[in-house]
């Protein structure tokens, strides 16, 4: 019970700073509507063939991603509260509370930009099941490196450049899959040679997170 109120504690305060600010989603916003107006009109995204136009949105969440997601640690180095969380929160309630705030804030953000996407190119839905799961893993799998990254990078100086520079080859791999999944689940339908990649995106999300939380403890404590 303990561990829960102080990851809801954490959660809350994250929150409340985003609600204040506007920093993040407001910065986010701006560049997803700009590269998705900028795909629609420059390249004609809806004469491409379907595995492009699947990998054109995730370059659009991956830079969105990039741009916000390692702030949920950086903001506590530049206000100064990271020590204030030490004092009050163990190091698994600070990583989970950051990861579930990470996890919220790519959700709403990828959800976002793929009803703009489909919207725009006037894209159908081939399986809806199949796009809910590949909303919910593809997010887990971005926040999970995203938070991890984000705590490692917090303390340096050039915070966003080595952020994007340890994120990429992490999330490449990624993105690979959710490039084949999301053609599934738009275009092409869900057939058995997509399961294995829905569990790759299954094991990708339990195995950076679970890295994270196993990671964080040596972090915290330097």
């Amino acid at each position: 019970m303990k561990f829960f109120k102080g990851v809801t504690a954490v959660l809350t305060k994250d929150l409340q700073t985003e609600f204040r600010s506007r920093y993040a989603i407001n910065t986010v916003l701006a560049f997803v509507g700009g590269a998705l107006l900028l795909i629609l009109f420059a390249l004609n995204a809806e004469q491409l063939s379907p595995t492009p136009q699947s990998a054109l949105v995730w370059i659009v969440i991956l830079f969105a991603a990039l741009s916000s997601l390692s702030r949920s640690f950086v903001m506590e180095t530049e206000h100064k509260t990271y020590n204030l969380l030490r004092l009050h929160a163990r190091s698994e309630e600070v990583f989970v509370g950051k990861l579930c705030y990470n996890y919220l804030f790519c959700l709403s953000v990828n959800t976002t930009t793929f009803l703009l996407y489909i919207f725009l190119l006037g894209m159908p839905i081939a399986d809806s099941g199949a796009f809910v799961l590949l909303l919910i893993l593809g997010t887990a799998g971005l926040s999970g490196v995203a938070t991890l990254l984000g705590a490692i990078v917090s303390q340096a100086d050039r915070k966003g450049a080595i952020f994007s520079v340890l994120s990429i080859p992490l999330m490449f791999p990624l993105i690979l899959i959710l490039v084949r999944t999301t053609k599934a689940a738009l275009i092409e339908g869900v057939i058995q040679n997509y399961a294995n990649d829905f569990w790759a995106l299954f094991g990708y999300a339990g195995a950076t997170i679970t890295a994270g939380i196993l990671l964080f403890d040596y972090i915290w404590d330097e």
